[in-house]
């Protein structure tokens, strides 16, 4: 390789690493809900925040622009996704699907070690349930099922599910913020974890799909509690 061309490689890694660093910046701001649907995300106050250039912003944009969570408008730039009930809902459905598998797949495999760390997260879960901290809540359930996803040890089931999760970030933290739904989601995360620690590959996948369609029920309750509202 030239010696011209090193300086080259080496900036399109760094461009490529910033890139990666920002989209996951963004996606904690969707999942917190600081980036709300149909928000405009500007690049240059992104980019002044993040302490970068806006070219690894752009890029990032462009990434979740692929995976369904931005749009871009000619002339107007990047904007949060708005997605309709009727996107979410089908949705829902297919997603219901994939962690159907993945409970079976996981309760056939799943190691102690995994039970612990599974368990750990569903006793922190509760103490944020009994204090009604869904900022606490919130990322704990996240990332209890990004371990389910991970344990069942399916990358294909892993990544597709993982894209439509990402879609319904938006909708998702609004349910949980319903009167009850804290601990409605957290019974349901706790007969998953007893169906998994017991390794019941039937109960498992039913839980699975049980959490999953009460979570849709819980976001059209939402999203009619707040169109009575108005």
């Amino acid at each position: 390789m030239p010696a011209s061309a090193a300086p080259a490689v080496l900036d399109i890694l760094r461009q490529q690493s910033l890139s990666g660093l920002v989209r996951t910046a963004l996606l904690e701001m969707i999942q917190t809900g600081e980036l709300t649907a149909g928000s405009k995300i500007v690049e240059s106050d992104l980019a002044e925040r993040l302490g970068v250039s806006r070219g690894p912003v752009r890029e990032a944009l462009r990434a979740l622009e692929g995976s369904g969570l931005v749009w871009i408008e000619k002339n107007r730039g990047f904007f949060v996704r708005t997605v309709s009930a009727e996107e979410a809902s089908n949705i829902y459905a297919v997603r219901a699907a994939l962690d159907r598998l993945a409970g079976e797949t996981l309760a056939r495999c799943i190691t102690d070690k995994q039970i612990a760390t599974l368990r750990g997260l569903i006793e922190r879960m509760g103490k944020a349930v009994a204090t009604g901290d869904v900022d606490t809540y919130y990322p704990l359930n996240l990332e209890f099922h990004d371990r389910l996803l991970e344990f069942a040890g399916n990358p294909t089931l892993a990544a597709t599910s993982q894209r439509l999760i990402t879609e319904l970030y938006l909708f998702r933290r609004r349910s949980l913020v319903q009167s009850g739904s804290l601990a409605l989601s957290h019974a349901e995360h706790r007969r998953i974890f007893d169906a998994l620690a017991a390794r019941d590959a039937a109960t498992a996948a039913q839980a699975m799909w049980d959490h999953v369609e009460a979570a849709r029920v819980r976001m059209f309750a939402s999203l009619n509690t707040q169109q009575e509202a108005r």
